[in-house]
């Protein structure tokens, strides 16, 4: 078995920070700066050796783990590099909003880090898996020290009922995605995407493989909250801590996204129909059912959260489009992924300013209801303008261009991929998302209730006043410049 350890350094850096963390907690305990700084250190580690590694290779990749030529469980290339980067500077500014939740005690510092290590850990990983085995393992790396996260603080019932919903939906959706792995290596015989993607396949257990990669798909659905994997997000989102809530939405989001290109792309090309037609279905359920549940939501973290399904809808509408032939050649195909990797960007930046604009008027606990926003133009101008642009940037309006020209590029793919039914289904959506995120936006400029004083409520801390800083300034970059991301999108195809 031929390894490169080049190739698994930034696995190694991502590992060693969440050992290191716990140690930290062991050697100088009840220093939380000191673990907070040892994290921080170790997650820009983790982005550094991965852009390094990613520069190093000129166009080319490393492997580890092979048995064959082809056949390697490990791969690292730019755009490995450039998913770990992004897992790592999510995991970074989740724990930049954290800093007020470490302060107060409500959590243990150490094992707090330690968990998100660990995730970053697993999400490292992800980028580069190319066999079913490694993907089902880094997914469940990412999404395990989660489940401890989202119920660690003491003495909060809503975090352990939250915790407990988002372990029991993921326990049978894992379950779902494993037996459809199962079948699709008994109508295979191979678990790496090459032996898969090339297998000549007898029609005798055609039904079996095809049967198999939509069971895998739905599975994997889970992790972007796709209906019907979704019932978990909004009582998760809702209970858990809001940094912890922020990296949620954003890293297990991207993580889903990278699975399904995997799998529904990669892996699937002997039964790509199939593939777009599960992936089709899941995404008109998404939109639909998100967009309309959110119009009902008075909570500010519920219509995020209801509104990140109806995300995931337009986030797999891309690849809903190999189910027509003509989005199933391979210019199609190309345009199809870098449409998908484009969009998850722009929604994972806009998504993480919006929570940490929340954050940083509420704290770390609780987003309170949307009326309880009332009035924050006055007392805080400037987290007011990092929400409007998260959320007209969702709801594909200027000023966030972002999300606009995300919307742009995902109705350019379907009408390329001949899937213009898709492409009305997403127009519609969009329309109807515009109802709840303008009136969330339309919100905080209303006039404040009486009584309240007009100075914010609280002094918002240097480390989240940071990582909201750069959230929406990334968040207005990528708007500029778009081209850029869909350039790097394209490293994907």
């Amino acid at each position: 078995m031929r390894i490169d350890q080049v190739a698994l350094l930034p696995t190694y850096v991502a590992a060693a920070t969440a050992v290191l963390a716990l140690m930290a907690d062991l050697v100088v305990p009840g220093r939380r700066g000191a673990v907070t700084g040892v994290t921080a250190l170790g997650m820009l580690g983790t982005i550094a050796t991965a852009i390094t590694v990613g520069v190093g290779l000129d166009g080319g990749r490393r492997t580890a783990f092979c048995v064959g030529p082809d056949q390697c469980s490990l791969v690292f290339d730019p755009a490995t590099a450039i998913v770990a980067g992004v897992f790592a500077a999510l995991a970074l500014g989740a724990l930049a909003l954290s800093v007020p939740l470490l302060r107060t005690g409500e959590v243990p510092a150490g094992e707090y880090c330690f968990l998100l290590a660990c995730s970053l850990t697993g999400a490292v990983v992800l980028g580069g898996a190319r066999d079913l085995i490694t993907l089902v393992v880094a997914l469940e790396t990412l999404t395990l020290p989660l489940y401890l996260l989202v119920g660690l603080r003491r003495g909060n019932r809503a975090g352990g009922a939250a915790a407990v919903t988002f372990f029991v939906v993921s326990v049978v959706s894992t379950a779902v995605a494993l037996l459809g792995a199962a079948l699709v290596f008994t109508a295979t015989g191979g678990v790496h995407f090459a032996d898969i993607a090339g297998a000549e396949v007898p029609p005798a257990a055609e039904p079996l493989l095809k049967v198999g990669v939509i069971l895998l798909l739905t599975g994997l659905a889970f992790k972007v909250a796709a209906v019907p994997t979704h019932a978990w997000a909004p009582t998760t989102y809702d209970g858990a801590p809001l940094p912890v809530a922020a990296y949620l939405s954003t890293a297990s989001k991207l993580g889903g996204v990278v699975a399904l290109l995997l799998v529904g792309v990669s892996a699937a090309r002997p039964v790509l129909a199939t593939s777009g037609l599960t992936l089709a279905v899941l995404a008109v359920l998404s939109m639909t059912v998100g967009n309309l549940v959110a119009l009902r939501q008075r909570r500010m973290v519920r219509l995020l959260a209801w509104s990140s399904v109806a995300q995931a809808g337009y986030l797999l509408a891309p690849l809903g489009a190999l189910l027509a032939a003509g989005g199933r050649t391979g210019p199609a195909v190309e345009l199809l992924v870098a449409a998908t990797i484009a969009y998850a960007f722009f929604y994972v930046v806009l998504e993480f300013s919006a929570f940490g604009a929340i954050v940083g008027v509420r704290g770390a606990g609780d987003g309170g209801e949307v009326a309880d926003y009332r009035g924050l133009a006055r007392r805080s101008p400037w987290l007011t303008a990092v929400l409007v642009i998260s959320l007209t940037g969702l709801a594909g309006l200027p000023p966030g261009l972002a999300g606009l020209f995300a919307k742009v590029a995902v109705v350019r793919s379907l009408l390329g991929g001949d899937a213009v039914w898709l492409a009305i289904v997403v127009a519609l959506n969009a329309v109807v998302g515009l109802a709840y995120y303008v009136r969330a936006a339309a919100t905080l400029f209303a006039p404040a209730p009486d009584g309240l004083s007009p100075e914010p409520r609280q002094r918002v801390s240097w480390p989240v006043a940071t990582a909201v800083a750069v959230a929406a300034v990334v968040a207005v970059l990528v708007g500029l410049a778009p081209e850029l991301v869909m350039r790097a999108a394209g490293t994907f195809s």
